[in-house]
């Protein structure tokens, strides 16, 4: 025979441990979600970089090549408001990247800023 005092006892269980649950779940979302933005942001960076970098190479093209692999990963679905900068001198050249990750959690939008610097292909004597 049960005793009255244990009835219910579940739906109060449920009650406190849903919510922690879901904030873990979302949480983890969130993470993945930042973390696939970032790594998109670093290598569109890198592409922009690379052929930024090259011996004809111009800050527009480094732009372009970033802007490209953005909108090939997944454009806004990935890295919302993405934009990117170059900046290229004698011996180096810097792609920086920058937009939003998506985010779950209402009301907040993680900025993502990655850059890639390299050095400019030059042709030397021998």
């Amino acid at each position: 025979m049960r005793t009255r005092d244990e009835r219910g006892s579940a739906t109060i269980e449920l009650v406190i441990l849903l919510p922690a649950l879901f904030a873990v779940m979302f949480l983890g979302m969130q993470a993945a979600l930042f973390y696939h933005a970032r790594t998109v942001a670093i290598a569109a960076a890198t592409e922009g970089a690379k052929a930024a970098g090259g011996e004809t190479g111009k800050e527009t093209d480094g732009v372009s090549a970033a802007n490209a692999f953005i909108d090939e990963a997944g454009g806004d679905d990935v890295l919302k408001g993405a934009s990117s900068t170059a900046n290229r001198t004698a011996t180096t050249v810097t792609v920086t990247v920058t937009g939003h990750s998506l985010s779950v959690i209402p009301g907040w939008n993680p900025v993502i800023i990655q850059s890639a610097s390299l050095p400019v292909e030059r042709l030397t004597a021998p």
